[in-house]
């Protein structure tokens, strides 16, 4: 009996249009969660929620996408919109001590969709823990490490002073990243074809495509 072609997936099927309409809409959340108050800690970068939107975007657009969200919202702050934290604004903004943030903000959302879209996220259960780890990992590697360069290179900060002024956001940086992880989890449960696919682990190589996986 021939096998009936297996019908393109709702993620195939995804215009270009929709892309571009999710990558603004991240941007625009990224700069709303910026110009959301920030919570003052006594030294030169504040305490916001951009972490919470930028790895946000990652988690539920994927690598390539989330990362064109941030690219997008960077761009934008750059080209002369009140976007960053305290509505600043300006290529100013990439010399002065948050500029390693920002700019670790694109890699990091990269990161974290990259290890979202090969981890099993199809229940809370098992999803939320994934996504948290993937979240925190992306802000350890890039958006830490590269705050921290940015303070030594544009704060005269030593790599010490730049390691204590940058680990009181470790706290608030784990609470974002909880919050992150159950919305970013809610969001792949109601939409599963918003993230794109690449060989989740829990899923069979050998599996036919367009077969469902015996339950």
């Amino acid at each position: 009996m021939p096998s009936v072609p297996s019908r393109p997936s709702r993620a195939r099927r995804r215009s270009p249009a929709t892309d571009i309409a999710l990558i603004a809409g991240f941007a625009a959340l990224i700069a709303v969660c910026a110009l959301l108050p920030a919570i003052p800690v006594g030294g030169l970068v504040p305490i916001t929620l951009q972490t919470f939107g930028v790895l946000l975007a990652g988690a539920v657009l994927g690598a390539r996408r989330g990362f064109l969200a941030v690219l997008l919202y960077l761009a934008v702050g750059a080209a002369g919109l009140p976007v960053f934290s305290g509505g600043k604004a300006g290529l100013a903004v990439f010399a002065g001590p948050t500029a390693g943030y920002l700019v670790g903000f694109a890699f990091a959302a990269a990161l974290c969709g990259f290890l979202v879209e090969r981890l099993p996220h199809r229940t809370v259960r098992t999803g939320v823990p994934a996504v948290f780890l993937a979240g925190l990992i992306s802000s350890a590697l890039f958006i830490h490490t590269f705050g921290m360069a940015g303070l030594v290179f544009r704060a005269d900060m030593t790599w010490g002073q730049a390691f204590k002024a940058d680990a009181i956001f470790w706290i608030g940086d784990v609470i974002k990243n909880v919050l992150m992880a159950f919305v970013a989890t809610a969001v792949h449960r109601a939409f599963p074809d918003l993230l794109p696919q690449r060989g989740r682990i829990g899923r069979s190589a050998s599996t036919p495509a367009g077969r469902p996986t015996p339950a």
